[in-house]
């Protein structure tokens, strides 16, 4: 199984890159990189658990990896998202009106709290960055949300790696299953937003 392997890729990183492994990996499970935090943290934890990690040391390298991985893809939707969807948009049914409503959202309170909650939802998590980049949302409060959730939910798997590690298998077979479900609903919203785009498009041409 693919989640099998990253797990063992990732074991292999932070028992032989220490820290430095950890901000790596967790800065590119803060991108678009196929590196589940869930296949990560809870090994962290094992570290710590067994003596060889200091826990604050854990916590920052891994909270600076997530910082830095969002950033890098903050600065993708922030300079490359708008001439992307320009070119290409016409081709997803996007337009430069949505861009326009994406500025908004992101500048607003609302777009804070998105930024923070998503920190917390799988693969969704992947994504909300090159978003609040297209919005042009603020660096600072960009960063401070960052980090504040990504330390949350970091720090929230390495403790149950410290407690659960004998039943950590069982957790990880259903934090998988919880990202199906996930992409599922999120291709379901995709699909019903080409949908209404397209009647939308089809009923202007009638009128």
């Amino acid at each position: 199984m693919i989640t099998e392997l990253i797990s063992k890729i990732a074991v292999w990183i932070l028992e032989t890159t220490a820290y430095a492994g950890a901000f790596i990996l967790m800065a590119l499970e803060s991108m678009i990189a196929p590196v589940p935090s869930e296949a990560v943290m809870p090994f962290v934890g094992f570290l710590v658990t067994d003596g060889k990690w200091n826990l604050w040391l854990a916590v920052l390298s891994t909270s600076l990896g997530s910082l830095a991985g969002s950033l890098v893809s903050y600065w993708m939707g922030y300079y490359g998202g708008k001439p992307l969807v320009l070119k290409v948009g016409k081709y997803l049914l996007l337009n430069r009106h949505d861009l326009e409503w994406t500025e908004r959202y992101f500048n607003q309170r609302q777009g804070l709290l998105t930024v923070f909650a998503a920190r917390f939802i799988p693969v969704v998590r992947h994504f909300i960055s090159i978003a609040a980049g297209m919005g042009k949302m603020p660096m600072v409060p960009f960063m401070l949300v960052t980090v504040i959730g990504a330390t949350l939910w970091n720090g929230f798997l390495l403790y149950l790696g410290m407690r659960l590690r004998e039943h950590w298998t069982v957790v990880q077979k259903y934090s998988h299953q919880i990202d199906i479900v996930i992409v599922i609903l999120a291709v379901i919203g995709v699909a019903w937003f080409l949908r209404s785009r397209l009647a939308a498009r089809k009923h202007k041409l009638n009128n």
